[in-house]
């Protein structure tokens, strides 16, 4: 296999894909991204070439080094950076994906303490933004407004953020 830039397969809007996204972004690795329109052509992920790189027909999937990673596993993000992608990807396979309500049990309580962010903060934002655009009210949670209110200061945040990709209809680019 050999050694080249991550592409990630993802939708502007969809939340999995923006996890992957800050995750990336937190780690300073450059990828590239592959548009994936979940609603066009029927569901672009449908595709018999989507399928053939991930045959759950979902977004997002993160192909480094020839390795197809699936779903938006936060415990598998985590490693990039740690060691070779190469190396870590084939463990990842081999190993098998982590549930990530696994994972956000480990971490509950440790929302942006100090400079960590941890792994229900990678799921947070997305989630308010969903809720924020299905007009939810969310007054009721000031300690979550707070949490989402920092971390949407961040650069990771803010670059990863669905209105600032470049697959955002011109209507809902930042």
């Amino acid at each position: 296999m050999q050694a080249g830039k991550p592409v990630l397969y993802s939708y502007f809007r969809s939340s999995c894909s923006w996890r992957v996204r800050i995750a990336l972004a937190l780690k300073k690795i450059d990828y590239d991204t592959f548009p994936v329109h979940l609603i066009k052509d029927g569901g672009q992920q449908f595709s018999e070439e989507f399928q053939t790189l991930n045959p759950m027909s979902q977004v997002p999937a993160l192909k480094i080094d020839g390795v197809t990673l699936t779903q938006s596993n936060i415990a598998v993000l985590k490693k990039v950076g740690q060691e070779t992608q190469l190396t870590w990807a084939q463990s990842v396979i081999g190993s098998g994906f982590r549930a990530l309500e696994q994972v956000l049990q480990s971490t509950a309580g440790k929302y942006c303490v100090g400079n960590e962010i941890s792994m229900a903060d990678l799921c947070l934002v997305p989630q308010v933004a969903n809720a924020e655009r299905f007009k939810v009210d969310l007054s009721p949670y000031p300690i979550i407004n707070r949490i989402n209110k920092t971390l949407l200061t961040m650069e990771a945040f803010q670059v990863s953020h669905p209105s600032r990709q470049p697959d955002t209809p011109p209507e809902l680019r930042a």
